[in-house]
């Protein structure tokens, strides 16, 4: 895509003016940086820092079949959703792979709201009218442009962005949402996020974004807080053992072999893919997705051949995620190997400009944020 074709969101003169470095993601321009991606990052992980997540998608089904329809696109089971609830799940293929992975927000007993992500929104939306075509009582409408999406991450968030609402932050819990308000315009505030930190992501009216980015950092500047960008983006999700769409997960891998299975209730009856998925569950999967920290020195990168001796001519598997880790301070990764292999602490090795280095598959996530216990 040329950058005459690339789209900006409502805040690219906010992301200019603090001197963004701006590059093409997702059919946009979005700032990587600011200043550095480790300082962006610890100051998400310790205090807060604010994201333009404006390009994502957001698609709407609603009528009174929607929830009927939902179940059949999705992986996960919406059945018990209450008004207000939001799900991670994964949109579904016939083989059993995933076109995307989503957020799904029960607005009304007859709508759900979906968040996409960016470079997939066309194609998600081709493809859920695709689906959608002749079913009765369903009605599918791609409403990306009606609006822009900020997310105010880290533990300072609440304490930030409570002053410019009268809506209780507080009392939205993990993975719900409500109607509200910030600086007196009309907001959908959600508990949810992408960074392993608690914290917010508020839908607002696009000619209402730069005002609202503008007085969360002016709230936030006295405690630290700044903006980031998709550099501190991708090493804080990576950390919290996110997958990221394009890397991690794509349309030749299933949820199953991701490790995504506590997304995937083959109970809820019938759904696009699922006797694939059912199968998988029964005979196991041949790969599985793995998170690795680095032994020898060197970053493992995306692509990057995975082999599980160092004398192996044949590469076992492939790195997805790769980078250094501004909080464990050490290379970290993650990569698709053999099932029999996808063991904590197993021995791996990659290759490395040519050099292979060895690794030790370990649990993920690589980092959980300590929450406050209840009183």
């Amino acid at each position: 895509m040329s950058e005459a074709e690339l789209k900006r969101t409502p805040l690219y003169d906010e992301h200019v003016a603090a001197g963004g470095k701006m590059v093409p993601f997702g059919g946009f321009e979005m700032p990587v940086q600011y200043t550095s991606i480790i300082q962006e990052h610890t100051a998400v992980r310790t205090r807060a820092g604010l994201f333009d997540v404006s390009h994502m998608g957001e698609i709407l089904i609603q009528g009174p079949r929607a929830l009927d329809f939902v179940q059949k696109i999705s992986c996960n089971d919406h059945a018990k959703m209450t008004v207000g609830r939001a799900q991670y799940t994964g949109l579904m293929y016939p083989e059993g792979t995933l076109v995307d992975d989503m957020l799904v927000h029960k607005m009304t007993d007859d709508a759900y709201f979906l968040v996409v992500n960016a470079a997939n929104t066309d194609k998600d939306f081709a493809y859920i009218q695709e689906v959608a075509a002749g079913e009765d009582g369903v009605e599918v409408i791609n409403q990306s442009a009606e609006y822009a999406q900020l997310a105010l991450q880290g533990p300072l968030a609440l304490e930030v962005l409570q002053p410019l609402t009268g809506t209780d932050l507080a009392g939205i819990r993990y993975y719900h949402f409500t109607w509200g308000e910030v600086l007196g315009h009309k907001a959908i505030i959600a508990r949810t996020g992408y960074t392993g930190e608690d914290g917010f992501e508020l839908y607002v009216a696009p000619e209402h974004a730069a005002e609202i980015w503008r007085a969360i950092l002016k709230s936030g500047a006295p405690k630290g807080v700044i903006p980031a960008g998709l550099g501190a983006r991708d090493t804080l999700r990576l950390e919290a053992g996110m997958c990221l769409y394009g890397n991690d997960i794509d349309r030749t891998t299933t949820p199953l072999e991701a490790g995504l299975g506590w997304i995937v209730k083959l109970d809820k009856g019938d759904f696009i893919g699922r006797d694939v998925l059912e199968r998988q569950a029964q005979e196991g999967v041949e790969r599985k997705l793995v998170g690795f920290e680095m032994i020898d020195r060197g970053i493992a990168r995306h692509g990057f051949p995975v082999f599980l001796h160092p004398d192996d001519g044949e590469p076992a598997g492939v790195v997805t995620s790769g980078t250094h880790s501004p909080t464990l301070r050490k290379p970290i990764g993650m990569a698709y190997v053999p099932s029999e292999a996808a063991e904590p602490g197993r021995e791996m090795w990659v290759s490395i400009r040519g050099q292979v280095r060895k690794a030790a598959i370990v649990a993920l996530p690589f980092y959980s944020r300590k929450r406050k216990k209840k009183a």
